[in-house]
C-alpha cells in the first residue's frame, strides 16, 4: 500500500559549529580565527571582507568578556556559530551565570580608561545581541552579524 505524505522537503537545521576553548587570551584569539574561517567556509567571504572583520571583532570581544568576567578556574568557554538565513550567530558560553553583562552606556566613562568598551563595540557592529541563562551553571552571550552576499 502506498502511503501518502507531504511533498515538502524536510527542514534542515542551520549549519552549526561548536567547540570548547581555554579561558585564556590564546583561547579568545583562537575563537576569533575559527569564527572567521567558518564564515569563509560557509559563505565564501574573503578574509579581508567587511563581514569577516566584523565577525572577528564581535567574536573576540565576546570571548574576551567570557575569559575576563565569566571564568572559573579550570573551566573553559564554548564558542558556537550558527549560520542563519541572513546572519551569523556567534554564541559564547561561560561558567558564571550570575555575572550578567551590563547594558552598554552611551559612551565610555572616561577617555583614559583601558577597558569597558567591548559591549559598546558589539552593540555598534552586531545587528542584535543578548544574553541567555539556560541553567544554574552557564550563561550564553550571543550576537548576530549580517552576512552580506
Amino acid at each position: 500500500m502506498k502511503q501518502q505524505g507531504s511533498t515538502r522537503e524536510p527542514l534542515t537545521p542551520a549549519p552549526e559549529f561548536s567547540l570548547c576553548l581555554s579561558s585564556t587570551p590564546r583561547g579568545a584569539r583562537l575563537a576569533r580565527t575559527l569564527a572567521v574561517q567558518q564564515l569563509i567556509e560557509w559563505c565564501g567571504s574573503s578574509y579581508d571582507s567587511e563581514t569577516a572583520r566584523t565577525v572577528a571583532l564581535v567574536t573576540v570581544e565576546l570571548a574576551a568578556n567570557a575569559i575576563t568576567h565569566g571564568r572559573l578556574p579550570g573551566r573553559d568557554f564554548r564558542l558556537t556559530l550558527l549560520l542563519l538565513p541572513h546572519a551569523l550567530r556567534i554564541e559564547v558560553t561561560d561558567t558564571r551565570p550570575e555575572c550578567l553583562p551590563p547594558t552598554p552606556t552611551a559612551g565610555p566613562a572616561s577617555a583614559d580608561t583601558t577597558s569597558g568598551r567591548g559591549l559598546l563595540l558589539v552593540e555598534a557592529y552586531a545587528n542584535r545581541w543578548g544574553c541567555i541563562v539556560r541553567d544554574a551553571f552557564t550563561k550564553t552571550v550571543w550576537a548576530e552579524v549580517a552576512v552580506v552576499e
